[in-house]
């Protein structure tokens, strides 16, 4: 079984906390299934998170949020600070339960019944993390509702096999929306979820990064990048979220038009390669076309390079 742990919420996630306020993960940090901790600045949603490790209290937790504002990443860096393991996949529309438990496979000659995500997170105390579950029938996820509320897990393909939930064991999942299906019509596949399974969820709203800790990303993902630029393309990304979720301040005509938006992966994207493109004849534009706006419609791509150009100024023609 693993060994129990206890960290210092403040020290362990670089935060402001109660002098000590601990929770528990686990000691061994070496463990396959424990994600790789990198630089992160922990913001909106970490006591939310750190209250439901300590006590789900037969709940599941849903992070939902526009498509790269951190839902996952969050998850991931506290549990490599906790080293806490995870069982993680991404759900799609041909995904089904069965999919999560297991099934025979033929080793070394023989046929024997392999767990899936599920039975392991369940049997050893690790997060299940369900990317994009809003993509999965909902028929299928049904068959969740009893495991998250602390029931055991039969798995009737292996010979009736029970599996009592560890203490430890957790479901999250992201989502780009909440279950009640895609009204902007911007994320194919998106499907309404059954309320009975909704039901069993506490929801985390994730939202992109505030400017000053956007900048903070970028200073320590692309040091190279100059302070002066990074700022810069903070305030374009922000302007272009604005114009994605359709908050007009009356000023432009394209409010509420743009189909896609430039998230805080994109942004550092975009910031990485006009480091790599540095002696490129505009390597901010050629830096944002590769990270976004290739994929764009003419107009989509002409309005997005025209904000870049108005908040970079002299920068976006000359030398990054």
């Amino acid at each position: 079984m693993p060994t129990p742990q206890r960290f210092d919420v403040a020290t362990t996630f670089n935060v402001k906390a109660p002098k000590g306020l601990e929770i528990e993960g686990f000691a061994e940090e070496d463990h396959p299934k424990v994600p790789l901790r990198q630089p992160y600045i922990f913001r909106q949603g970490l006591n939310a998170v750190l209250a439901f490790l300590r006590d789900a209290g037969g709940d599941a937790l849903l992070l939902t949020g526009p498509t790269g504002a951190g839902k996952t990443s969050l998850i991931r860096q506290v549990a490599a600070r906790l080293y806490w393991p995870v069982q993680e996949l991404t759900c799609h529309g041909r995904m089904e339960f069965a999919d999560l438990l297991g099934g025979f496979q033929l080793l070394q000659g023989e046929t024997r019944f392999v767990h899936g995500p599920l039975a392991v997170a369940a049997r050893e105390g690790h997060l299940l993390i369900l990317n994009e579950i809003d993509l999965m029938d909902p028929a299928e996820l049904a068959g969740l509702n009893d495991i998250v509320e602390g029931a055991p897990l039969v798995i009737a393909q292996n010979g009736g096999e029970v599996i009592r939930p560890h203490p430890k064991f957790r479901v999250i999942a992201t989502g780009n929306s909440a279950g009640s299906g895609d009204q902007t019509g911007l994320y194919q596949g998106v499907l309404r979820q059954n309320l009975a399974f909704l039901d069993r969820f506490r929801v985390l709203q994730v939202t992109y990064p505030d400017p000053e800790t956007e900048q903070a990303v970028l200073d320590g993902e692309v040091p190279d990048l100059p302070t002066e630029i990074a700022h810069k393309l903070v305030v374009v990304a922000n302007e272009v979220r604005r114009l994605f979720l359709g908050e007009s301040d009356g000023a432009s005509p394209q409010a509420g038009e743009l189909t896609l938006t430039l998230s805080t992966r994109t942004l550092v994207r975009w910031a990485r390669l006009t480091v790599t493109f540095k002696g490129a004849p505009n390597p901010l534009a050629y830096a944002l076309d590769q990270a976004l706006t290739a994929r764009a419609a003419a107009e989509e791509r002409t309005a997005i390079h025209r904000i870049a150009a108005d908040v970079l100024g002299p920068l976006w023609s000359g030398q990054a």
